[in-house]
């Protein structure tokens, strides 16, 4: 069985946050893929669903622990279901990336997201699979004075806010390439 997890913040109030790119992942591979809608697993602290795509079984999972605690929701999923770590894909939000790009990474380091390196430090691996989903906001240089201003960004400042309009519009295709991504690391 593979092992799904979308890293995110539980709540409203996160819901459209750059830092839950990987809920929304999830949401939309539960869709497309004829998943039962996602119920609350008391045990790991993570909504999950459970379906089988090209005679896989799947379980897809999003932690309810917040974002830097995800490594929690991840052991105990890994040990009630009693999954491989090696049949784990991390989807996350990636600051470093343009927004909109998509990559896969195999093991390694956290890259300074909170959420992968607390799944690090809790199962003593770095042996899974990650989807990464670029989230660095589109910026626009200014004028002024015919000089170029830019103003440097921090990944804490950005994470938590909600992507602009013309992000969220452009939404839709990044999902589904994510998607596509996550069905070819399946096979």
């Amino acid at each position: 069985m593979f092992l799904i997890v979308g890293l995110g913040n539980p709540g409203l109030k996160y819901r459209k946050t750059r830092h839950n790119i990987g809920f929304r992942v999830l949401d939309v591979f539960q869709k497309e893929n004829d998943f039962p809608k996602f119920k609350l697993d008391k045990k790991s602290r993570a909504e999950i669903s459970k379906g089988i795509v090209n005679n896989q079984e799947i379980l897809l999972a999003k932690p309810q622990t917040f974002m830097n605690s995800s490594g929690f929701a991840v052991k105990a999923l890994v040990g009630n279901w009693k999954l491989e770590i090696g049949n784990c894909i991390v989807v996350h939000d990636d600051f470093d990336l343009p927004f909109g790009e998509v990559k896969t990474k195999q093991s390694g380091s956290s890259g300074g997201h909170h959420g992968v390196q607390s799944i690090i430090d809790v199962l003593k691996t770095q042996n899974f699979t990650r989807l990464r989903v670029g989230t660095r906001p589109i910026l626009k240089l200014e004028t002024q004075n015919s000089k170029l201003e830019s103003k440097e960004l921090k990944a804490k400042d950005f994470v938590l806010k909600k992507f602009s309009r013309e992000e969220e519009k452009l939404l839709p295709q990044i999902l589904k390439t994510a998607n596509e991504n996550l069905l070819s690391l399946l096979y």
